[in-house]
Order: structure tokens, then C-alpha cells, then sequence
């Protein structure tokens, strides 16, 4: 009977030891550095967005957050240095559109599934697009540029910043919506498109509003319309697609972290709640804003949903788009 009640109270001690153990994941968390990698060269959106929360993120976890860049196959490369990493929270992934959800429909040998190799931390912010001519093209606006591109099936060149890329799926949904027939050129980057939207040698584009509004504003690019369902601070002045009369047209690319998968839960809702702090500073959504992204914080679950329903809707963009990948 003496060893029965030893042996039980011994186990009993390791219960409650492993009870108070459970939650130390989450206690220790962060013991180290975070390290936030960014599958594209430094200078990009992403790269703006990923130091504009930095500083603060710093703050509420009292750790340094150091951004690493793993450029290559539209985000694939980064993608796969956070997948292999040890899952507990100090390796996160900052990504877009492109990399969560058009990537999975685009890339016939992709080496990563979103939602199974990667649990969601955050989504922090919504990217609408502008939709953007030559201002040598004769149109003020969006129908006009609808009326023009109409006439002249095949005459209108679009850029983007490659094939399958947001910048391309956008103009081929516009397309879809009006029956509009334009020639794709895809480039090497949104820089060199851009460049040649400038010069004229493609006619229209879409565009990240941060990039889109400043050269709107020193007159090299006309925007016509932005692709949210609200008009932009930063083009208070450009009305909407809907606006001008194109029904459902609400394209918006979004960004968000992720964590290796097997992260514990605790960890996950450490980190979660840490971008909505630093979502609900009044400057950083100030600074946000005032770059053309709209804060738009999302917890773990309700990122894991959204990123579960924004999907299927890209990868019928892509099937339509014909854009492929290996």
C-alpha cells in the first residue's frame, strides 16, 4: 500500500510538473532575436511594410526583429528557408498575395502548401492597386479608356511585373469584366514595366498605390481608378472601378506573417497579439496609410479563413489568365 501511494503521489508531481510546463513555450517566448524573412530584394513593398512595424514589434516582444531577404521564383525561395526553420516562433515569413495564394495555383511543382506548412500569424495590411495609363493615351478617365481600348482591340499593351503576378491578374480580371482585348507584356520586376509605362511603350498597368500615387502626382503616369471598394487617401481624387460603373470589381492584395507549421498555439497567440498592438498604434497606422496600405489586422484563426476563402478566387484568376509556372 506504501509504494501504491508513492508511486501515485510521484505521479501526481509529474502531472503538475508537466502542467506548469505547458505554458512555458509561450512564458520564455521570445528568447532570441526574431527573424522575419522576406522572399524578395530589399527595397520592395514588402521590405517598407516589414520596417514600418519593426521598431514597435521590437517594443511589445522585447527582442530585435531582424529582416532577412531570400530573393528568387516569386517568393518561393523565402518561402521554403521558413518552412524548414524550427518551428517555435522566432522564424517568421512576411508575405503577399502572390506568395500565400496565387503562387499555389500558378507554380505546377510548388515545393510548399500554405495552409499546411505554415500556420498564419497576422494579416496586416490590404494593398489595393491603381489602375494606370501613359498620359499620352487621349482618356480622362476610366469609361473613356474603355470606349478607347474598345475601338482598338489588340492595340493596347499592358505591363506587369511578370507572368502570374498580381500586376498581371488584375489587368486579365479588368479584361474579364469589360471584354476588353489587350496584349500582355510581362517584364522582369514592376521597375522596368513601370519604366516603360512611363515612356509609352505599354499603354496601361496596375500598380501598387504607394508607387502609383507619386508618379501620378508628378504627372508621368495618369491613374484612372483604384481597385478597392473605398477611395484611397493617397488618391483621394481617383474614383474606384466600382465608381465608374464596373459592378463586384474589388481586387485588393493583402500582407500578412506566417510561422513554420507545429508552432506551438500559445506561441501563435503571443505573436498574434503582438501586430495588434502594433496595428492599433495611432502612427503606425498613420505611416501606413499615408503609404498607400490599408491596416487591416486579422488574428490567427480569422487569417487561416480568409487566406482559406482568398484561394479558390486566384486560382480561377490564374486558370483564366493562362499564366503558368514550373
Amino acid at each position: 500500500m506504501f509504494r501504491k501511494r508513492t508511486v501515485l503521489a510521484v505521479a501526481g508531481g509529474l502531472c503538475l510538473m508537466l502542467a506548469g510546463l505547458a505554458p512555458a513555450a509561450a512564458q520564455g517566448f521570445p528568447s532570441k532575436p526574431i527573424r522575419v524573412v522576406i522572399g524578395f530584394p530589399a527595397g520592395g513593398p514588402l521590405d517598407q511594410h516589414a520596417r514600418l512595424l519593426t521598431d514597435r514589434l521590437q517594443a511589445v516582444l522585447g527582442q530585435p526583429v531582424v529582416i532577412d531577404y531570400k530573393a528568387g521564383a516569386g517568393g518561393t525561395v523565402g518561402a521554403q528557408d521558413v518552412m524548414k526553420a524550427p518551428a517555435d516562433g522566432h522564424t517568421l515569413m512576411l508575405a503577399n498575395t502572390g506568395v500565400m495564394v496565387i503562387n499555389p495555383a500558378l507554380y505546377g511543382k510548388l515545393p510548399y502548401a500554405t495552409l499546411k506548412d505554415f500556420v498564419p500569424i497576422a494579416r496586416t495590411a490590404m494593398q489595393p492597386l491603381a489602375l494606370l495609363v501613359n498620359p499620352q493615351v487621349p482618356v480622362k478617365d476610366l469609361k473613356e479608356f474603355i470606349d478607347y481600348a474598345r475601338a482598338r482591340p489588340g492595340q493596347i499593351n499592358f505591363g506587369s511585373a511578370g507572368n502570374g503576378g498580381i500586376s498581371h491578374l488584375v489587368p486579365e480580371m479588368f479584361k474579364t469584366s469589360t471584354g476588353l482585348f489587350m496584349v500582355h507584356i510581362p517584364y522582369r520586376g514592376s521597375a522596368p514595366a513601370f519604366t516603360d509605362l512611363m515612356g509609352g511603350q505599354v499603354q496601361f498597368m496596375a500598380e501598387s498605390i504607394p508607387q502609383a500615387a507619386a508618379y501620378h502626382k508628378q504627372g508621368k503616369v495618369r491613374a484612372l481608378a483604384v481597385t478597392s471598394r473605398l477611395r484611397n487617401p493617397a488618391l483621394p481624387e481617383v474614383p474606384t472601378v466600382m465608381e465608374m460603373g464596373i459592378r463586384n470589381f474589388e481586387v485588393v492584395g493583402f500582407y500578412g506573417f506566417l510561422a513554420p507549421a507545429g508552432t506551438p498555439r500559445d506561441v501563435v497567440a503571443k505573436l498574434s497579439d503582438a501586430f495588434r498592438q502594433v496595428l492599433e498604434t495611432p502612427d503606425i497606422r498613420n505611416r501606413m496609410v499615408a503609404q498607400g496600405a490599408d491596416p487591416a489586422f486579422l488574428g490567427a484563426d480569422d487569417f487561416a479563413k480568409f487566406l482559406a476563402a482568398e484561394m479558390p478566387r486566384w486560382a480561377d484568376a490564374v486558370k483564366k489568365s493562362g499564366a503558368k509556372l514550373d
